[in-house]
């Protein structure tokens, strides 16, 4: 199902390769709405989307803006049970959590460059 909605984005990703940068937000407002359908459920992520793209206008500033996700992390005693791999991990996302409160559930998404790099 997630790739239904993934695949309009890459293509339109591929073909805006060739045309000059134009979008006034990091990420650009393709890959927040790439990101935005990986981790959320279809409705929140067309809504975030759709926000986002009517944001990326001259009346807005633009600037650093991640996608916010709702996320409720595992116990760590739940990890400790099933960690039964000891392999090389390659992370791509990390979630950083909103804030510092205990039961805080919503992070930003970023994306590791890097693990991408290492990937090849």
């Amino acid at each position: 199902m997630k790739n239904f909605f993934l695949a309009p984005i890459k293509g339109y990703q591929y073909i805006s390769k060739m045309l000059p940068a134009s979008c006034r937000y990091y990420p650009s407002c393709s890959e927040y709405a790439k990101w935005q359908f990986e981790f959320n459920a279809p409705h929140k992520a067309f809504a975030a989307s759709s926000l986002r793209i009517l944001r990326c206008n001259q009346f807005f500033k633009g600037g650093i803006d991640y996608p916010l996700v709702h996320f409720k992390p595992p116990k760590p005693t739940a990890l400790l049970k099933f960690n039964t791999f000891s392999g090389k991990i390659n992370v791509i996302y990390w979630l950083v959590p909103q804030s510092t409160a205990p039961d805080n559930t919503n992070f930003y998404v970023l994306k590791d460059f890097d693990a991408i790099n290492r990937a090849t």
